[in-house]
């Protein structure tokens, strides 16, 4: 029996997915493609919006967080104002669960989601984890989402008439005035990037998979590197997209869905998400022709385009979402010069080095600021938005796991490959493919390598079922002297970024040096 009044509103609790969809499709929150599938669009915010992301101030946690453009600082006085008013506002119609973060059962949370829209609520029971409620008294996290609450910035010292809020000292985030479900999402992962590291957590945001031997890799990357992609190999056996924690055990995944880009879906390419198009997902700014077909390719909505399912419309995956300690560390960049190896072996300083970087291309990106530009870009720990400490807290504790596990490390280029953005050509996703199931297949031979100067970055001279001449990035270009002066933009870049990252002088001796002296 649900706990809620149709006629005259009020909080739904108990809820099930089709009860859900019916609320959605009755307050015309979304449409109903040929599949059956629940399709929405968020407005003016097809992204994440950066900008209006707050942590709120506290004594308590003040010194231990990397205050700045990223993590902006919230009064909390005003934030207990904001809060209560969306609590009034939720009371006309929201939706109510308890859902949980984190799949390991020792570092598992609460979560009490309550949200305005039906959709909304359906993104939350695919993405966070649905489980019986036996320990009410287990440490929760409280989420309001209300986005028709716009706020006057004027009065809330906002940057706009929305924002997401993060209280790590109470356990609340509140989101207003956003449509775009992904804000919940990247909430909580901030939350647990603050809280896993003090019980010794690397909280990560990478994809992660098995073999059948049951040997775990990682896929770090931003958005547009093909994490979720690489990850979604019908060959070996799925963990997770985009969340996880490594502890002294192993992995576990800190979500219960995926949350797949869709621009450019196809069957052929990506078969395990595209057989997770059933109903119960949720479609965001996917474009639907007159007949409510999806069309993947169409983006004059956004080139963020997004799909939401719960991790059993997976059939090759691990039930338990979980994994032993990982075996291979990949980290996918996705290099818009073409002057990067489309694989090379990191040693452990360059891991953490790397690591730091986080060097890829903002490429149909999350943030809707970026999504019109494709620029190259640094992001700490790949993803320097959704991480509260500074970055050189979460780089020591990856060091200390590599150092545990003995993983090996490699830095991936899913990007350009014979010339930069523009003019080369972008490596094919089945040419990568072939390059990781190598990695995972330890069919590298690591005593068969080259070193590109200036970046100094071992790389193999053989792979089986790869050409030779790809794996050295300077053999594909047709100007040697061009090769050298992107080359020479990149490490450039690589140089001034360095500066500004905290980091012990044997990481820093990973930074790439002019490759001038090398010419």
């Amino acid at each position: 029996m649900l706990d809620y009044n149709r006629q005259y509103g009020g909080i739904a609790m108990n809820l099930t997915r089709e009860f859900l969809t019916e609320e959605a499709l009755r307050f015309n929150e979304g449409t109903l493609n040929q599949q059956n599938i629940l399709c929405t669009l968020t407005g003016k915010r097809t992204g994440r919006s950066p900008n209006d992301r707050y942590i709120i101030s506290h004594p308590l946690i003040n010194k231990t967080i990397d205050w700045g453009k990223v993590n902006q600082a919230y009064d909390k006085d005003r934030f207990n104002a904001l809060w209560q008013l969306t609590k009034t506002h939720l009371e006309k119609r929201s939706y109510h669960s308890i859902l949980f973060a984190c799949q390991d059962p020792q570092f598992q949370t609460r979560l009490s989601v309550t949200t305005e829209f039906a959709w909304h609520h359906i993104f939350a029971m695919n993405l966070f984890i649905e489980k019986e409620d036996s320990d009410p008294n287990m440490p929760t996290w409280e989420i309001l989402n209300a986005p028709t609450l716009n706020i006057d910035p004027t009065i809330y010292m906002t940057q706009s008439e929305a924002a997401v809020m993060i209280d790590l000292t109470a356990r609340r985030i509140l989101i207003i005035g956003m449509r775009y479900a992904g804000e919940m999402k990247k909430a909580v992962f901030s939350a647990m990037n603050y809280w896993l590291p003090t019980l010794d957590v690397l909280p990560m945001h990478c994809a992660a998979n098995q073999g059948d031997d049951r040997r775990v890799a990682l896929f770090f990357g931003l958005s547009g590197t093909g994490k979720t992609t690489l990850s979604s190999d019908p060959d070996r056996h799925f963990i997770g997209d985009d969340e996880h924690g490594w502890s002294s055990q192993g992995i576990f995944n800190i979500e219960g869905g995926c949350y797949a880009k869709c621009i450019g879906l196809k069957a052929k390419k990506e078969p395990v998400i595209w057989s997770a198009i059933q109903s119960g997902s949720v479609m965001e700014n996917v474009f639907l022709d007159n007949q409510k077909n999806a069309n993947f390719d169409n983006t004059s909505i956004t080139e963020n385009s997004r799909m939401a399912y719960p991790l059993n419309f997976i059939e090759k995956r691990v039930a338990s979402a979980t994994g032993q300690t990982p075996s291979h560390v990949i980290f996918l960049t996705c290099d818009l010069y073409g002057v990067l190896p489309p694989v090379s072996l990191l040693t452990e300083p360059q891991s953490a080095f790397y690591f730091l970087m986080g060097y890829t291309a903002k490429l149909g990106s999350t943030e809707i600021s970026a999504q019109a530009n494709i620029a190259p870009t640094f992001s700490a720990c790949f993803g320097a938005p959704f991480f509260p400490r500074p970055a050189a807290e979460y780089a020591s504790l990856l060091r200390k796991r590599l150092k545990e596990s003995g993983a090996k490390v490699f830095l991936v280029n899913t990007g350009w490959h014979r010339g930069p953005y523009g003019e080369g050509s972008r490596y094919d996703i089945d040419f990568t493919r072939r390059i990781i199931h190598a990695i995972c297949n330890d069919t590298i031979n690591h005593n068969d390598l080259s070193l590109l100067p200036g970046f100094e970055l071992q790389f193999p001279n053989h792979i089986p079922n790869i050409n030779s001449a790809l794996l050295d990035p300077r053999n594909s270009w047709s100007n040697p002297d061009y090769y050298n002066q992107n080359a020479e933009i990149l490490i450039n870049q690589f140089i001034e970024h360095s500066l500004k990252i905290s980091m012990p002088p044997e990481i820093r001796q990973s930074c790439p040096r002019s490759i001038i002296q090398f010419t």
